[in-house]
């Protein structure tokens, strides 16, 4: 076939989209993407880079400062299983007098913060691990000084609002708060996984829709496949700096 025929058949092929097809197709993806192995490695480390730049340089650190307090029960020193039954059910109860306004208001007051309480609200939270009758009193903050005085205040406060406003026995203080030693997120390292994962889904995606618009002739063996004809002859590109295919594959066995 002559250079003039195989450029009109460029222009006017089509790849169909047969069923019967889809497997090889699937074998020249895969080999389009081990082509491309090198920018798609380039993107990922691009991604992890900015990942990095972002976490380092974008984003604020935020520390977390927890302090403990111990529920009581009873004034009884036996310990029976009612009796751990109980606390651990006034430690669920407790989990809510840190989401009153009245604490909030009382924390504000105390250390003068210029917080609203749905910003304390958001900076403050209290859980106790299953069959425990401790809570934890977590508190993020931008400053590791300011999330350790929050955390020992909040413990503070609580214990002596619900010794006030829920007929029980004070909590005692079980652990104060220390002052962080570093931040707890963003994480780097979480970042710069997950920078790099999303730069390689990025360039394989732009390969693999590449290759999916792509119905141009590149060989003789695409007007064998997609238009069913049989090929007589080739002629190798004559124009400068420009070799066929499959004089450039020989070329590079050799």
């Amino acid at each position: 076939m002559a250079s003039s025929e195989l450029q009109a058949s460029e222009k006017t092929a089509r790849k169909p989209a047969v069923q019967e097809e889809m497997e090889i197709d699937l074998i020249e993806l895969l080999y389009r993407l081990l082509e491309k192995a090198k920018y798609i490695i380039a993107a990922a480390v691009l991604g992890a880079v900015i990942a990095i730049v972002y976490t380092l340089y974008l984003v604020t650190p935020t520390y977390t400062a927890t302090s403990k307090l111990y529920v009581l029960n009873g004034t009884s020193s036996a310990i029976d299983l009612s009796a751990l039954q109980i606390g651990t059910q006034l430690a669920s109860d407790y989990k809510e007098v840190f989401s009153n306004w009245h604490v909030h208001e009382r924390v504000i007051e105390e250390l003068d913060l210029p917080y609203t309480y749905s910003q304390l609200n958001n900076m403050v939270s209290v859980s106790n691990a299953e069959s425990s009758r401790i809570l934890h009193i977590k508190v993020k903050s931008t400053s590791a000084q300011e999330a350790k005085l929050l955390a020992d205040t909040y413990a503070k406060v609580a214990q002596e609002f619900i010794a006030e406003k829920m007929s029980t026995e004070r909590p005692n203080i079980f652990e104060e708060a220390r002052v962080p030693a570093g931040p707890s997120s963003p994480s780097k390292t979480r970042n710069t996984i997950i920078g790099f994962m999303l730069g390689a889904i990025a360039a394989a995606g732009v390969i693999v829709v590449q290759f999916l618009v792509d119905d141009r002739i590149h060989s003789d063996e695409d007007i064998t496949k997609y238009i069913e004809l049989p090929v007589l002859g080739m002629m190798p590109d004559q124009r400068p700096g420009k070799t066929s295919k499959k004089r450039h594959k020989e070329e590079r066995k050799q």
